[in-house]
């Protein structure tokens, strides 16, 4: 860890018991005078474990990098990330740096086909990033298939004056990494819709976990009495949000994906998919142990036809020094899973910090795109749904579409390589609309009655998946209302974007209007992740002043799978360093 950072600790995530790891990874960290930007270097083995299935006997065999979660990454403001990830898994990998912008390294961005080929098994990549202007809590995760499910980690980038440069109170306890994740039996490349058999807090199911006789199944945070500690959470789940409590505490919200906030004032913390929260909890209750508590945020309607885990997960938050006494946890009162309320009290209670010399919301706006988010159907290739005789195969198949077109990833070149080369012919075009095909009632769950005959058909069965970019000039303001619909069914879709932080400047439910007055223009959030409200809308503005190819998608993995992405390809700049550079010598082929 960098000297700048000033901490004599490093937080140590929970993994699961040491015999059922079967590799072992190297991080080496370099470090610099305070005064001098370090270099964080870090060997990433992506290799098979063995996992202990949960309620069944025996293990399976996952991917990971030495436990899941994976070796935190902890870097000050400035310094330069140097990671060499070895392929030893049976999988193609490549890593994502979730929320990190990447300016000048475009090549190291991560998803796969899009700004890389895959590292293919038995060979290696390096990627490397300066983390320069951002400072809080990210992660890293795979972004090839499903492997982010194990393959995931925490990526901390703290200011360069330490803990004193922090805009709020600096905490007097420890600082705690918490990750949120969903355990599966079975083998990690799953189906799309594989409902969690639990969820896991730092890889670990919890004591209420009915089954599970494993003697060291829970997290356990300690704490000091009267001291304040600063909670860095993140969700790495794949399809699931959650509503977090800890029993006999509160929270200050301090940071929102690595973004500082205005002090929001809680005792629940609603975070989706990719998101991550930074908040203070004083402890200041009766010494003792305390449940921490996940539970589902289940916001589709109507609900997924294979059911969802409706569980609570729990780790134990105990008090140093406090006599055991034998006696249960406090236990916190969770919402219901449907409670969206709650949900949207806290995802708009949130305002940006002011501070000076960072960026202000752009006033004038030069690309204005409204966008349908949501899910459709279609057949499959071979089926003709008209044919006098379909076969009872012939069933439609739910797909997602962002402007009713839904989104497939290239095969043969990676989208960034085919726009430097100057080659995007057969691997992308450059049409995705700023608008829906049809306006309609986007959240009425009855409109493709209403509507009838084409318009419908159009709506539900978009056509093939294709591979469609937004070309935006450099330095432009683009301004995106993203707008949930109901054709199949409405839910609260958490959408990242690569490659930059945006404004949220409102969000509500039903159909967006075109108010102006209701954006928050001074000291609105600034997210790299949105969860927009199940029925319901939100706006986002940004500036393009990054080249290169930077993808836009839903977070929960069924649907990124199912299609709901798009490609923003941000064009030069006339200067040099605004330039997409040339690709990096050991980046993958395909």
């Amino acid at each position: 860890m960098s000297a700048c950072c000033g901490l004599a600790n490093r937080m140590q995530f929970g993994s699961m018991p040491g015999s059922c790891w079967l590799i072992l990874v190297l991080a080496v960290s370099s470090a610099a005078a305070p005064a001098d930007a370090a270099t964080v270097e870090h060997t990433f083995n992506v290799a098979t474990v063995s996992w202990p299935r949960i309620c069944q006997p025996g293990n399976v065999s996952i991917p990971a990098v030495d436990a899941v979660p994976g070796p935190v990454i902890e870097a000050c403001e400035g310094d330069t990330v140097v990671v060499h990830v070895i392929n030893d898994s049976p999988y193609n990998v490549t890593v994502h740096w979730h929320g990190v912008f990447q300016r000048g390294t475009p090549w190291a961005d991560g998803p796969e086909m899009v700004t890389q080929c895959p590292i293919r098994p038995g060979q290696r990549y390096t990627y490397r990033f300066a983390v320069s202007g951002q400072e809080g809590t990210l992660w890293w995760h795979a972004h090839s298939s499903f492997l982010r499910a194990t393959v995931h980690g925490a990526l901390i980038i703290r200011p360069r004056g330490g803990a004193a440069a922090y805009p709020f109170p600096a905490p007097d306890g420890s600082e705690k990494t918490v990750i949120l994740g969903e355990w599966w039996n079975n083998e990690t490349v799953i189906d799309s819709n594989a409902i969690a058999v639990a969820y896991t807090i730092n890889g670990k199911p919890g004591d209420l976990c009915a089954c599970d006789t494993t003697p060291d199944r829970s997290a356990r945070f300690e704490v000091t009495r009267n001291s304040t500690h600063l909670l860095r959470i993140i969700n790495a789940a794949l399809n699931t949000a959650f509503f977090f409590k800890v029993a006999g505490h509160t929270f200050t919200v301090v940071a929102a994906d690595a973004s500082y906030t205005d002090p929001y004032e809680t005792d629940v913390i609603v975070i989706a998919p990719g998101q991550t929260v930074d908040a203070l909890m004083s402890a200041t209750a009766a010494p003792g142990c305390y449940y921490m508590a996940i539970s589902p945020y289940q916001s589709a309607f109507p609900p997924p036809p294979g059911g969802f885990n409706g569980n609570v997960t729990t780790a134990l938050v105990e008090y140093a020094g406090a006599s055991g006494g034998g006696g249960q946890p406090a236990m916190p009162a969770m919402p219901e899973p449907t409670d969206t309320d709650t949900a949207n009290r806290f995802y708009t209670g949130m305002t940006g910090l002011i501070r000076p010399g960072r960026p202000t919301v752009p006033l004038a706006v030069d690309t204005r795109m409204f966008v349908t988010i949501g899910l459709g159907l279609r057949y499959p290739p071979s089926c003709d749904p008209t044919a006098a005789a379909p076969p009872p195969a012939c069933q439609p198949i739910p797909i997602a579409t962002m402007n009713n077109h839904s989104f497939v990833l290239p095969s043969a070149i990676s989208m960034l390589d085919a726009r430097y080369g100057d080659t995007p012919e057969g691997v992308y075009t450059s049409d995705f609309p700023d608008r829906p095909p049809v306006e309609f009632d986007y959240t009425n769950a009855t409109q493709e009655v209403v509507l009838g005959g084409a318009a419908a058909a159009a709506l539900l069965f978009p056509g093939p998946p294709a591979t469609k970019v937004r070309k935006v000039g450099y330095n432009e303001t683009v301004e995106m209302v993203l707008q949930n619909t109901a054709l199949v069914g409405r839910e609260s879709h958490p959408m990242h974007l690569h490659g930059f932080n945006f404004f949220v400047l409102a969000h509500g439910f039903g159909n967006y209007d075109d108010g102006e007055r209701r954006l928050n223009l001074r000291n609105p959030q600034e997210r790299n992740t949105i969860a927009v409200p199940t029925g319901g809308w939100a706006v986002i503005r940004f500036v393009a002043d990054n080249p290169g190819m930077w993808f836009m998608h839903c977070h929960l993995d069924s649907h990124l799978s199912m299609g709901l992405a798009m490609v923003f390809e941000v064009e030069d700049g006339t200067t040099p360093d605004t330039k997409l550079p040339p690709p990096p010598p050991d980046l993958p082929q395909c």
